[in-house]
């Protein structure tokens, strides 16, 4: 009889364990009753999920980073190098988040450079020091129709933001702005040589024309 009775406990804490996981997050761990799944993002950091959405960018790509620092197994995009999972023109790095998953309007990837990003977390400015000033990040995009929210499946996002860049030319390297000066000079050389070679040409057929008016 004991045993039995073990054998049903047994089959329901498994049944307990397999309906106590996250969907949209494998990394993942969840536990209790009810069940509380959370993330780790740091060194003692355990980020609470609720894995009826997906979760949000700045919260994924802190753990990317925290299994990338602990040699644990990271995710690829589109077959490219598990490093380069979460890339921008600047590489991978730490991002300071919000309570809610939202980027921080100032990145500095725990160094003393920083940068103001958009919504998506992409820098949007030139870097600087600590002191750099940054507008705080916009509300996240929510579609509606006649005032009713749009619930999405299969999604695929684009990340935008309605800002421009405000990037400048100060931080370019050398040998970018002696590429750009190059292409600059071999563009107005060629113009150049067009037009003389048109006047040229029409010289040309003048004293030609002139021989056979004499002729």
């Amino acid at each position: 009889m004991k045993i039995w009775i073990a054998l049903i406990v047994a089959s329901l804490a498994v049944g307990a364990y397999a309906q106590c996981s996250c969907e949209t997050m494998k990394w993942a761990t969840c536990d209790g009753s009810p069940c509380t799944c959370h993330l780790m993002t740091g060194n003692g950091t355990k980020q609470v999920l609720d894995c009826t959405k997906l979760i949000p960018k700045c919260f994924l790509m802190q753990a990317e980073m925290y299994r990338a620092r602990k040699g644990l197994s990271t995710r690829g995009i589109g077959g490219k190098p598990d490093e380069t999972a979460f890339v921008d023109n600047d590489g991978i790095y730490d991002p300071d988040c919000e309570n809610d998953g939202t980027f921080k309007a100032k990145q500095c990837n725990n160094t003393d450079t920083c940068w103001c990003v958009n919504s998506a977390g992409v820098r949007r400015t030139d870097k600087g020091d600590k002191d750099l000033k940054c507008e705080e990040s916009q509300d996240p995009f929510t579609p509606t129709v006649g005032g009713q929210k749009l619930e999405f499946e299969n999604i695929l996002v684009y990340y935008v933001d309605e800002k421009a860049p405000t990037f400048t030319m100060k931080n370019l390297s050398g040998g970018i702005i002696a590429v750009i000066v190059v292409v600059v000079l071999a563009v107005v050389a060629g113009l150049l040589v067009l037009v003389f070679a048109k006047k040229r040409q029409g010289k040309y057929n003048k004293a030609q024309q002139r021989e056979l008016d004499n002729m």
